[in-house]
């Protein structure tokens, strides 16, 4: 066995099982599928050991695969992250953030709180990524992004969050909707009589919504299923019916009023919680901990109800 590890062979294999095929790892590097296979083959060859198991539907790593995986994930992000810390020691004030959010944060993001965080630091760069809270963790678990924005996050031992705030579910209708004439909370069991629109199950809403509805014993079933809060926000102006979301996820239609958010009386949906999550011992490059600073202090979702705004130390 070899006591040398090739990066680029690690980088095959990486990119293999992140894709789950060859193939479509080898469309994404760019390069034939047959030089992935190969390298692969040699690093196995090297190592005297399988890191892939092959089957009908693409491939999976090894138990020693999946160890050769991780250790390749934490060299490059410590790799980065240096890299990132001595250009500031350099005093070069550059930086790239990679931040992974839901859907329903963006307009808040866009909304100020991104200008202003540009004119203070302008030579820093950013990338965003939309996904859902499931995709969201497991972005910021696997080093993807350096920052996550995500709302009803399930407990993971490998996840920090380093801000959070109650931001309940509600009713979101058209002010002339007749629960929103109701002008008091309404209940699941209400809701089930309407027309609804909802978010996929791959999101903290639908999530937090599946275990409501067991807890009380009834089934909501959706006209719509969508993995757009904007599909949402249509489906519900246009007065095709109704939808569960946090309020501030359609903040700007709150405020122009023609939307309403009717409180749900759930103990579940009441409780749930907006958060900013990154990956527990990851030291972030200074770009990326001053957006984080900068998030908690600026954006609106973690700003309602001030006195319930949880700031979580390491």
């Amino acid at each position: 066995m070899s006591n040398a590890l090739d990066e680029n062979r690690l980088r095959y294999l990486f990119e293999a099982t992140r894709y789950g095929a060859v193939r479509a790892a080898a469309d994404a590097l760019g390069v034939n599928p047959s030089v992935v296979s190969r390298q692969i083959a040699l690093l196995e060859r090297e190592l005297d050991t399988a890191l892939l198991d092959r089957h009908s539907r693409g491939v999976r790593p090894t138990e020693a695969g999946a160890l050769l995986i991780a250790h390749y994930r934490r060299h490059t992000v410590d790799r980065d992250d240096t890299l990132a810390r001595l250009r500031e020691l350099q005093g070069l004030h550059r930086g790239h953030i990679d931040l992974v959010l839901g859907e329903g944060f963006v307009a808040d993001l866009m909304g100020g709180a991104l200008d202003e965080f540009w004119r203070k630091h302008p030579r820093l760069t950013m990338s965003l990524e939309l996904a859902g809270t499931s995709e969201v963790m497991r972005a910021i678990a696997d080093d993807r992004c350096h920052i996550g924005l995500v709302y009803h996050p399930p407990q993971d031992p490998r996840i920090r969050s380093c801000a959070a705030i109650r931001q309940p579910i509600c009713l979101i209708a058209r002010p002339d909707h007749a629960l929103a004439k109701l002008r008091r909370p309404v209940r699941l069991r209400e809701i089930a009589g309407h027309t609804l629109g909802l978010m996929h199950a791959g999101y903290g809403t639908r999530q937090l919504l599946t275990m409501a509805e067991t807890s009380e014993r009834i089934g909501l079933s959706p006209k719509l299923t969508t993995t757009s809060i904007s599909i949402l926000r249509h489906f519900v102006r246009s007065d095709l019916g109704v939808t569960l979301l946090p309020a501030f996820s359609v903040a700007a239609d709150l405020e122009d009023g023609s939307l309403v958010a009717i409180p749900v009386d759930n103990v579940l949906l009441s409780s749930a919680e907006a958060h900013i999550v990154t990956r527990l011992g990851r030291e972030l490059p200074n770009a990326a901990s001053q957006l984080l600073r900068f998030l908690g202090g600026r954006m609106k979702a973690f700003q309602a109800g001030r006195r319930r705004l949880k700031l979580l130390r390491s």
